[in-house]
């Protein structure tokens, strides 16, 4: 019984030559990393941001008026602190959304790969 569901199973799958399956299995495999690597920047980015704001926090609470400087575009703006916080609060926020997004964009991608794996009974070769 179990040869005939897989033989239904693998009759579901496309038939795909040996370098499609292979183009497949990289192009997924880059996919996955590259959303890996954009979850990490993001993440630092919204550590850097909460670091400021730890910073900024303490001086929001004695010196709101005190002049901050904050780079946007690539152009260096005068600010006060009491203006700067809530548009970094708001940034980190939106970084941290975005993470939320591409983590489940990640683990969308994962599920397919590993569905693909198991499909064409790819299995990685240990040295």
């Amino acid at each position: 019984m179990a040869s005939t569901k897989e033989a239904k199973a693998k009759s579901k799958v496309p038939p795909l030559s040996d370098q499609e399956i292979q183009q497949n299995y990289s192009r997924m495999q880059t996919e996955l990393q590259s959303i890996a690597q954009k979850i990490g920047e993001l993440e630092s980015e919204a550590d850097e941001h909460g670091l400021v704001l730890n910073t900024l926090n303490d001086t929001l609470a004695e010196e709101p008026d005190r002049k901050c400087f904050r780079l946007i575009g690539g152009v260096l703006v005068e600010r006060t602190v009491k203006d700067v916080v809530p548009a970094l609060k708001l940034n980190r926020d939106n970084i941290v959304q975005a993470i939320k997004s591409l983590a489940e964009q990640y683990k969308t991608k994962e599920q397919t790969f590993d569905n693909f794996k198991r499909d064409y009974g790819i299995r990685p070769v240990r040295a």
